[in-house]
C-alpha cells in the first residue's frame, strides 16, 4: 500500500501512474473530431514522446492518407521468437458542444475522483494507457518474446480516412501481428459492484437499407389513398412488428452462459433456458425486453431516419426511411434484404442498401488469452468473472479480423452500466477505474507477450 501523502491527504500517483496521467491530459486537450481537430497534431505528440524516451525513429511511424488524419505506429522490438502482438486504439473523437457541458470538452478536468474530456472514455483512455505502458516496458528493458507494436488511429468514429482500414490495406506490413487487443470490452459495475469483465470476440455487421415509397403527388386539399407516407408508415409498421429467430454463435453461447453465473433469480434462469435445444421462446421473449440481451441473442433492425414533403399543403410524390441493421456474424446482408422486402410487402415502396456490409469473422477464444484475463483479473478483482461478448457496435476490429488477424476487445477498465457517457455530454472516467485499467493492461502484455 502507499502512503498518503501528509500535505493532501491523497495517495501520491506512482511515476508510470503520472506519466499516464500526463500523456492522457496532453491527447483530451488536443481537439481530433471531423469537423474541426487534427489526429496528426495528436500522433506527432504521442511520436515525441516515444523518441524522447529512445524508441528508434524508424520504429516509431506517423503516416496517413491525409493531412489531418495521420495515424502513429510505433514498435517494442522483442526476440522475434513469436509473432507480434497489437495494441491499437483510436485518437479521433466525436464533436461535442461546449454549451452542452459543465466543463470544457477539450480541457483535462480532474473533479470529485472523476477525469472529465471528449474521449476520456472513447478512446483516449486506452489511447494515452497504451503509450504510457509502452514507455513504462521500455524503461524496464523488457525484451518480449514478440515485438509489440502500438497504433492509434484516425477515423473510427467519422470521416473518410479510417485509420485501421488503410494500414491493414495500405501498410500491412507495419501492423501485421498473431493477434492484437482493442476496445470493445469494458467491465461493467452495477449498484455499485463489479460484475463482470468483458471480452469482445467478435461484432454484428452494420448494414443500411433506405426504403422509398412512391404515391401520387398533389395538392392537399384533393387528398387519395395513393399517399407515399401511408404507404412507407405501413411498411414501418411491418418492419417494427417482425422478430429475427434467436441464434446463439460461440461467443453469444459464452456470453450467457457465464451471465447466467452473473444474474440471478427468474433472469438467470432465463439465460439458461436460452442455451436449450431449440432455446426456450417464453425465455427468450422475456430476455429480448433487455436491449443488450436482444441484440445478443439475434439480428436486429430499427428505422432511424424519415425524410418526407416539401410543404404543409403539398402531398409528396416520395416518402423516405433508413432501416438499420445489425447482423449477426455469418448472416446474408442479401439474405437480410430480400426479408425486408418480403416483410415491407408492397410494389410501391423499394429497398435500396445504402452502406456496403463489412462482416469480419468472431475471434477464436483461445486458452492463451482467455487464460491471461481471467488469471489478471483474479488478481486485480477477486470473484469477478470474465465474460466473452459480442459487440453489437462497431469497432476498427473488423478491419482487422478480415486481414486475418483476431482482435480481442479488453480493457479492465470499469464503467457503471448505468452511466454511459461515450459520446455524450460530460463524459468521464473514474480515476480509480484509469488507473486500475492501466495496470490491468500492463501485466496483460507483459503476460501475452512472454
Amino acid at each position: 500500500m502507499q502512503a498518503l501523502d501528509a500535505e493532501t491527504g491523497t495517495t501520491p500517483l506512482a511515476d508510470h501512474q503520472q506519466l499516464a496521467r500526463d500523456i492522457f491530459r496532453e491527447l483530451i486537450e488536443i481537439d481530433t473530431t471531423d469537423t474541426s481537430g487534427d489526429v496528426t497534431a495528436a500522433a506527432e505528440a504521442v511520436a515525441r514522446r516515444l523518441i524522447d524516451a529512445g524508441f528508434p525513429e524508424e520504429d516509431v511511424r506517423v503516416l496517413g492518407p491525409a493531412p489531418r488524419k495521420s495515424n502513429l505506429v510505433a514498435r517494442l522490438r522483442g526476440t522475434g521468437a513469436c509473432r507480434p502482438i497489437l495494441l491499437l486504439a483510436h485518437l479521433d473523437v466525436v464533436d461535442a458542444r461546449p454549451e452542452e457541458w459543465a466543463t470544457p470538452p477539450f480541457t483535462f478536468v480532474e473533479q470529485d475522483g472523476w477525469f472529465y474530456g471528449r474521449g476520456t472514455t472513447d478512446d483516449k483512455a486506452m489511447a494515452s494507457i497504451w503509450v504510457a505502458n509502452l514507455l513504462r516496458l521500455k524503461r524496464e528493458g523488457f525484451t518480449p518474446d514478440r515485438d509489440v507494436v502500438l497504433a492509434l488511429t484516425a477515423d473510427e468514429e467519422c470521416g473518410d480516412h479510417n485509420g485501421a482500414k488503410w494500414l491493414t490495406g495500405e501498410q500491412r506490413e507495419l501492423i501485421d501481428a498473431e493477434f492484437g487487443i482493442n476496445e470493445g470490452g469494458i467491465g461493467r459495475i452495477k449498484h455499485g459492484r463489479r460484475i463482470s469483465n468483458m471480452v469482445q470476440a467478435s461484432e454484428k455487421v452494420y448494414v443500411d437499407f433506405e426504403l422509398v415509397a412512391h404515391g401520387t403527388g398533389g395538392h392537399s386539399s384533393l387528398p387519395t389513398p395513393d399517399n407515399a407516407i401511408y404507404h412507407l408508415s405501413a411498411a414501418l409498421a411491418r418492419v417494427a412488428a417482425y422478430e429475427f429467430p434467436v441464434k446463439l454463435g460461440e461467443v453469444a453461447r459464452a456470453f450467457f452462459e457465464r451471465m447466467a453465473n452473473v444474474e440471478s433469480g427468474p433472469t438467470a434462469d432465463d439465460l439458461r433456458a436460452v442455451l436449450r435445444t431449440p432455446p426456450d421462446p417464453e425465455a427468450a421473449a422475456r430476455l429480448s425486453r433487455i436491449p443488450q440481451y436482444n441484440g445478443m441473442m439475434r439480428t436486429t433492425w430499427t428505422v432511424t431516419r424519415l425524410d418526407a414533403g416539401q410543404s404543409n399543403n403539398t402531398i409528396p410524390q416520395t416518402a423516405r426511411a433508413v432501416v438499420n441493421c445489425r447482423l449477426l456474424p455469418g448472416e446474408s446482408p442479401d439474405e437480410v434484404r430480400r426479408l425486408l422486402v418480403e416483410t415491407v410487402a408492397d410494389e410501391r415502396v423499394e429497398v435500396r442498401p445504402l452502406v456496403a456490409a463489412k462482416p469480419s469473422p468472431p475471434s477464436p477464444l483461445t486458452p492463451e488469452l482467455m487464460g491471461a484475463v481471467e488469471r489478471i483479473t483474479e488478481e486485480l478483482w477477486p470473484g469477478v468473472p470474465v465474460v466473452p461478448t459480442m459487440g453489437i457496435g462497431g469497432t476498427d476490429s473488423l478491419y482487422f479480423r478480415q486481414a486475418g488477424i483476431p482482435m480481442y476487445g479488453v480493457s479492465g477498465l470499469f464503467f457503471d452500466v448505468d452511466d454511459v457517457r461515450a459520446h455524450n455530454p460530460d463524459e468521464r472516467i473514474s480515476v480509480r477505474s484509469y488507473f486500475e485499467g492501466q495496470e490491468f493492461l500492463y501485466r496483460l502484455v507483459r503476460a501475452l507477450a512472454g
